[in-house]
């Protein structure tokens, strides 16, 4: 069983995370949570019943809509309840905390939820948050696949820009690998792979001036 005491707190990997959205926008690192939460994160994704998913949809609350054209995983959202996804909130306080320090950017509040992708799925290239237009961020993409490979598929591609035609940067979702990217910067897409994937989205959010604060999930 996992205790979340057996975390320890990432405080390299954040810092990392800080510097590297100030010089590139964008950060990647390998191994970056315990071992131990990966694992138990994986377990508790994958003993989920398939009802307690539902299908993502594309746009914000009353605007979404799902399109099989566009984008094809399931979801569900991340609660404290869980003492893996509890842990992992409570990391992911500490880089919203770490990335305040350094950046003075403000970041208030975070939301997650667990993804899956059936093989085949995939969800094609858009941005998750539109200049002044939402309080979304800064994303982050946790990857908890073990034994992955690149004949395995699935990567997430990062383009440059919306005008971008190659991307610039794949990364495959293998167990343990943190994604972080600004979220109004970087148009991304997900391939389709040839097995079950499953990873943790998450969006560190600001109080935008004159837009909406989505709920809580």
């Amino acid at each position: 069983m996992f205790m979340g005491n057996q975390v320890e707190p990432c405080v390299s990997a954040f810092q990392q995370v800080a510097e590297r959205l100030v010089d590139e926008g964008y950060c990647i690192i390998e191994n970056a949570l315990p071992e131990a939460l990966c694992q138990a994160l994986f377990q508790r994704v994958t003993s989920l019943p398939r009802s307690e998913f539902r299908r993502a949809g594309i746009g914000r609350n009353r605007d979404q809509q799902i399109d099989d054209g566009y984008r094809t995983d399931e979801i569900h959202w991340l609660d404290s309840c869980d003492a893996s996804a509890s842990a992992y909130l409570t990391l992911m306080e500490q880089l919203r905390l770490d990335i305040n320090r350094q950046l003075f950017i403000g970041l208030f509040d975070y939301e997650a939820h667990f993804a899956h992708y059936a093989p085949g799925s995939f969800y094609k290239r858009h941005l998750d948050a539109f200049q002044g237009n939402t309080n979304r961020v800064v994303t982050t993409v946790f990857y908890l696949n073990p034994e992955w490979c690149e004949q395995d598929g699935g990567a997430i591609n990062l383009y440059e820009n919306t005008d971008s035609e190659i991307p610039f940067k794949s990364v495959f979702p293998k167990m343990g690998t943190l994604v972080v990217f600004l979220s109004d910067q970087f148009p991304h897409e997900v391939m389709a792979a040839q097995r079950d994937r499953y990873s943790i989205a998450g969006w560190f959010r600001v109080k935008a001036a004159g837009v909406m604060v989505d709920p809580p999930r």
